[in-house]
């Protein structure tokens, strides 16, 4: 699905100095890499404040904590997603309240946000999901009507742009009072491990994040809130500045290898094929067609016979997640995410993927859906 070795070999001169550099200096944790990178991506995503972290998990966490919910306040956010996005809320006592998506974009329906909304509703987390931003003017909209905080969660759509509440274009993840996001190897922008970053505008919640990931300090041994232990090391550090410096480069690459894609795919009978918002852009983390149900198991089965790879992003909708039972969600609930668990199929994309790739995977692909 993502060829991570292919373009480290591309880049492996940068890519070894900036680890050698660390290991020169051994300042391995808050050390001078985390730093510049820190204000590389700031500067790269027009923000005053970033604050690197181990994870984007973490990352959700950390923002929910600075804006200091109560147990019980609701917090609404999308069915359609990674379990983190909701696992986070219930670890710290709130309820998530899972609302449908949008059948084209698979982003949070505003619509289904505004139905949901009530006197114990304290924000919203909307999910740039498969490197499409939600509609975050609309979400704004509602946000500033009821007098909520709106966390994004970019894991997946660095890089990507979407409109304000004014209309004006921006990185999505800086437009809501936090955005998060996370550096896992598969991301848009990624390190070799684990990491992550909080994005924010507002002075006070950096000052209390950046407290959080370090045991609730400032000074060191000095404890002034309860924090957690989640900070990004230098050697991932070093590479993410690398990688940041090539970022619109790998957003290229991506969107040209998606442009085939449409091109080959786009009037195919029984595949359809991402929808792009106008005033977004897509930068295409996962390039995710639809198809029918009672055939997309078993083109999946027989694209792996031919070695080609492909994922289920996501089989279960988190309403209809074991681990959610306790919620009293069920099946119906949410058509929208219960037809699309049903129905799409992610295909390989990455910045390395050459023409001879692209044909044999298009080539088998459309053999199997005409003989389905």
């Amino acid at each position: 699905m993502v060829d991570i070795r292919s373009q480290y070999l591309r880049l492996q001169p940068d890519i070894d100095n900036g680890i050698a550099g660390v290991l020169e200096t051994a300042a391995f944790i808050k050390g001078p890499a985390v730093k510049k990178f820190r204000e590389d991506l700031a500067d790269y995503l027009g923000v005053p404040y970033v604050i690197p972290c181990a994870n984007g998990t973490d990352a959700l966490q950390v923002a929910l904590m600075a804006l200091n919910l109560n147990p019980g306040d609701e917090v609404i956010t999308t069915n359609f997603t990674f379990i983190s996005t909701v696992e986070v809320l219930v670890l710290l006592r709130l309820k998530p309240v899972l609302v449908d998506v949008d059948p084209l974009t698979f982003n949070i329906d505003p619509d289904k946000i505004r139905e949901a909304v009530t006197p114990r509703t304290k924000a919203i987390i909307p999910v740039h999901l498969f490197g499409q931003p939600a509609d975050l003017k609309s979400i704004s909209e509602i946000a500033i009507e009821h007098g909520l905080a709106i966390i994004e969660d970019n894991a997946q759509s660095l890089g990507a742009k979407c409109n304000d509440l004014d209309g004006v274009r921006k990185m999505a993840g800086t437009i809501g009072n936090i955005g998060t996001t996370s550096f896992f190897p598969t991301k848009p922008l990624a390190c070799y491990g684990d990491g992550g970053a909080l994005i924010t505008r507002d002075s006070k919640l950096a000052e209390t994040m950046d407290m959080i990931i370090n045991h609730g300090a400032k000074v060191k041994y000095h404890h002034e809130i309860i924090g957690v232990n989640s900070r990004l090391d230098s050697i991932q550090a070093a590479i993410l500045s690398v990688n940041l410096k090539n970022l619109d480069d790998f957003i290229a690459r991506r969107r040209r290898v998606a442009a085939i894609y449409d091109e080959r795919l786009g009037s195919v009978p029984g595949i359809s094929t991402p929808f792009a918002a106008e005033k977004n852009t897509h930068i295409y983390h996962q390039y995710t067609v639809q198809l029918d149900p009672s055939i997309r198991d078993s083109v999946q089965k027989q694209l792996k016979e031919k070695e080609i790879p492909s994922l289920i992003y996501y089989p279960v909708p988190l309403s209809l997640q074991k681990a959610f039972n306790f919620a009293g969600y069920r099946e119906g609930d949410f058509p929208v995410t219960e037809n699309l668990c049903k129905s799409v199929l992610s295909l390989p994309i990455h910045t390395e993927m050459d023409p001879e790739q692209m044909d044999y995977i298009c080539t088998n692909l459309l053999n199997i859906i005409e003989h389905e």
